[in-house]
């Protein structure tokens, strides 16, 4: 399994996403990514396009999503266990 460490995961999100006034640096494990980050249902979209790119992790179900999008931990644990790239 490749390491993945919740900076890997603040560095692809900073890259991918627009987080103009966001300090994501400031975010935790438990933090959430929509309060935290500010994101709308527009960016989560984004961020499954993210996963694909930068993971080769495709998510067929937004159910799964909003599981998978809920902290920045589960967003990291997910990737740790299903990253292909």
């Amino acid at each position: 399994m490749i390491k993945t460490s919740l900076d890997d995961v603040k560095k692809v999100l900073k890259a991918n996403l627009s987080l103009e006034g966001i300090d994501i640096d400031a975010l935790g494990e438990d933090s959430s990514l929509f309060e935290g980050l500010g994101l709308d249902s527009l960016d989560a979209i984004e961020l499954v396009i993210i996963l694909r790119k930068n993971y080769d992790i495709i998510i067929d179900n937004m159910q799964d999503g909003k599981a998978i999008f809920q902290t920045m931990g589960t967003l990291r644990k997910h990737i740790k266990e299903n990253r292909k790239k």
